[in-house]
C-alpha cells in the first residue's frame, strides 16, 4: 500500500490567528515547513497542526494527494476543540465497554488500562483486510505481520469485551486468505484442499524464514479453528460458521488428516517433527498440545458439519460443493484419528508429557538459573536452551486452558505444579495463561504475581526488550486473566459460569462481559454483584449455583472464605 500525508495548520499569536508565511523545508527523506512570529516577553504563540493520512487501501493511488489535502482542510475547518471532543467520545465508548476497575492496587490498575489503550490505539476492527501486528506501531520487529497471537489473545478479548463485530472481522481476515493457506500446504506436499495457515504473514503467504517454525509450528492451524468455534459459542450465532468458517475448518482438518502418521509399534496415530508453542524445543515428536489440538480440531469440524447440515441446508450444500467434501469417507478417517491418536502421559505423576523425550532431560526449577543469566534467550546458546528442561511457555498448560471443559481441577493442579516451576515465561503469551490456571486451582497469590507479569510486561520491561516495541497482541491477556482467571468465567454445557476469587491486595475489581448478546457487569469485593446492563435475560451459574439474571435486577452473593 501507499500512503500520502497532508498537513495544514492554525497559527495564533496572543490567542489571535495570524497569517504567518510558512518557509518550506526540503531535506533528504524529510519535508516540512517552518512558521514563526516576532514575540516580546509575555507574548505567546500556538501552532495547531492538522495532519491527514490517505492510503491506497481506500483510494486510488492517483487520488491520494487530493484526498489527503481535502481531509486535512476539512479537519482544519472542523477545528481543534471539536476534534478533541470527538476523540474523547470515541475513547469514552471504548472505556465504557472494556474498562476494568481495580480498587486498592494502582500498579495493577495502571497496567491493565495501559494494555487496553495500546491495543485500541493499534486496531479498530472495522476492516477485515487488516490484522494486528505483534508490535503494533511501536516497533519494527516482526515487520507488522500477523501471528497466531491474534486468535489466542485478541479474538477472545474482542468477543467478550464488546458487542461490536470486531472479532468477526479478524476471522474474515483468515477466510480471505484461505486460498493462500491451501497453496502454502500444497508447496509442502499436501493435497485435496488441505490448508496450512502461515506462522507469519501479511497477505496469506508464509513470511517466516526459519524452517523449525515455518514447517513445524503447525499447531497454529488449530487456533484459527478454535477462534471460529469460540465466535459461535460466545455469540450464539452460527451464521459465520455456516457461510465461511466451516470451509476453513474442513481445509484445516484435511491438513491434520494428512499430517499424521500411523505407528505400527504403538498402533496409534502420531505427529512427528514438530515445534509446539514452547519454542525452546524444536523438531520433536508427539508434542502433546499439537496432538491434542489435532483431535479437538477434527471433533469440532465433525460436530459443526452435522449442525450446519441440519440448520443451514443450503449453505451446507454450497460448502460441500466448493470443497468437494466426501463426508462419509473423510469423516470416517477423522474419527479414526480421534479414536487412535497417541497422547504422551506419565500415569504415575498423573500428568501429560510435553513431548517424546522430555522426561529424559534433567528436570529442575528455574530457581537454578542465576539472575544474571535471565532471560536465557539473551545469554545462552540455542544448543544449551534446547537441551535444557526450561520452557518458554507451556504447551500442556495452554491445552488445559483452551479445553478447560474436558479437565477437572486436580488434573490442572498436577500439570501446573509440574510444569510452571520449569517455565521461564520468556514468551509474552505465557504469564496470563498460567495466571488463569493458577486462579482456577486456588493459587490466588501465584495467579496475582503472574497477572502482574502479564499486565506490566512492557511497563516494567520484564524481558529486557522494550526497545524493540510493545507486545500488543498479548496485551489482551491481562484482561483475560481478570475475566477467565480471577472471576473464573467458563462456559460449561451452554451455561455462563463464574467462580470468583480476589487477590489479598485488592479491595474489589469490576468489568463487563458479553455473552449471547447480553452484557453483564460483574463486581467482586466483599460480595459479588452481577447485573445485566444490556439484553433481557440470561441464565448463569456462580459457584455451581444456578441463577436467572434479568434486566434491572442485581444479584448479590457472598464471596466464600478460602
Amino acid at each position: 500500500a501507499q500512503v500520502c500525508y497532508a498537513m495544514t495548520y492554525h497559527f495564533f499569536k496572543n490567542n489571535k490567528e495570524t497569517t504567518a508565511n510558512p518557509i518550506r523545508i526540503e531535506k533528504e527523506k524529510q519535508t516540512g515547513f517552518s512558521v514563526g512570529a516576532d514575540v516580546k516577553p509575555g507574548n505567546n504563540v500556538t501552532l495547531i497542526k492538522y495532519t491527514a493520512i490517505a492510503s491506497s487501501l481506500y483510494h486510488e493511488r492517483s487520488e491520494l494527494v487530493e484526498h489527503s489535502v481535502a481531509e486535512a482542510l476539512e479537519a482544519k475547518s472542523i477545528g481543534w476543540n471539536t476534534l478533541v471532543e470527538e476523540h474523547r467520545r470515541a475513547w469514552q465508548e471504548i472505556w465504557d465497554e472494556t474498562d476494568v476497575v481495580i480498587e486498592g492496587d494502582p500498579e495493577a490498575q495502571q497496567g491493565i488500562r495501559y494494555n487496553i489503550f495500546q491495543l485500541y490505539q493499534t486496531y479498530r476492527g472495522d476492516d477485515p483486510r487488516l490484522n494486528i501486528g505483534p508490535k503494533g506501531f511501536t516497533g519494527e520487529k516482526y515487520g507488522g505481520n500477523t501471528y497466531w497471537n491474534t486468535e489466542l489473545c485478541c479474538v477472545p478479548f474482542f468477543l467478550l469485551s464488546t458487542p461490536k463485530e470486531i472479532a468477526k472481522n479478524l476471522l474474515a481476515y483468515r477466510h480471505h486468505q484461505l486460498s493462500k493457506a491451501i497453496e502454502n500446504a500444497r508447496k509442502l506436499g499436501f493435497k485435496e484442499g488441505a490448508a496450512l495457515f502461515p506462522q507469519v504473514t501479511n497477505n496469506g503467504e508464509e513470511c517466516h524464514s526459519e524452517w523449525e517454525i515455518t514447517f513445524e509450528e503447525i499447531h497454529r492451524n488449530n487456533i484459527i479453528v478454535y477462534a471460529i468455534v469460540q465466535h459461535a459459542v460466545l455469540t450464539g450465532n452460527m451464521d459465520y460458521i455456516a457461510k465461511d468458517g466451516l470451509e476453513v475448518m474442513i481445509a484445516v482438518s484435511r491438513f491434520w488428516s494428512q499430517r499424521v502418521s500411523f505407528s505400527q509399534p504403538k498402533q496409534k496415530y502420531v505427529i512427528l517433527g514438530v515445534t509446539g508453542p514452547n519454542e525452546y524445543e524444536n523438531n520433536v515428536d508427539n508434542n502433546w498440545y499439537t496432538n491434542y489440538s489435532c483431535i479437538q480440531c477434527l471433533k469440532m469440524t465433525l460436530r459443526f458439519l452435522e449442525m450446519v447440515a441440519q440448520q443451514y441446508p443450503d449453505e451446507y450444500a454450497h460448502i460441500r460443493r466448493i470443497t468437494n467434501l466426501d463426508q462419509v469417507e473423510e469423516s470416517a478417517r477423522w474419527r479414526d484419528i480421534i479414536e487412535h491418536m497417541y497422547l504422551p502421559e506419565d500415569k504415575e505423576r498423573g500428568i501429560f508429557i510435553q513431548n517424546d523425550g522430555y522426561m529424559d532431560k534433567v528436570l529442575e526449577s528455574t530457581d537454578n538459573i542465576p539472575a544474571e543469566e535471565r532471560p536465557i534467550n539473551q545469554h545462552w546458546s540455542w544448543d544449551r536452551i534446547l537441551r535444557s528442561c526450561y520452557i518458554k511457555q507451556s504447551d500442556v498448560l495452554l491445552g488445559l486452558y483452551l479445553y478447560y471443559f474436558y479437565f477437572d481441577t486436580e488434573t490442572v493442579r498436577r500439570n501446573f505444579e509440574f510444569y510452571e516451576p520449569m517455565t521461564v515465561h520468556e514468551s509474552s503469551l505465557s504469564p496470563h495463561i498460567h495466571s488463569i490456571l493458577a486462579a482456577r486451582i486456588g493459587k490466588v497469590e501465584k495467579a496475582y504475581q503472574l497477572f502482574l507479569h502479564a499486565t506490566r510486561l512492557d511497563l516494567d520491561d520484564y524481558n529486557n526488550e522494550a526497545d524493540q516495541g510493545l507486545h500488543i497482541t498479548s496485551m489482551p491477556g491481562s484482561w483475560m486473566a481478570i475475566v477467565r482467571g480471577f472471576a473464573g468465567m467458563q462456559v460449561l454445557k451452554g451455561t455462563l459460569c463464574f467462580s470468583p476469587v480476589i487477590p489479598q491486595k485488592w479491595d474489589s475489581y469490576s468489568f463487563k462481559v458479553n455473552y449471547l448478546r447480553n452484557t453483564l457487569h460483574i463486581r467482586v469485593g466483599k460480595e459479588i454483584e452481577i447485573s445485566l446492563t444490556a439484553g433481557s435475560k440470561v441464565d448463569i451459574q456462580v459457584y455451581g449455583h444456578q441463577y436467572t439474571l434479568e434486566r434491572g435486577t442485581e444479584l448479590k452473593i457472598n464471596v466464600p472464605i478460602c
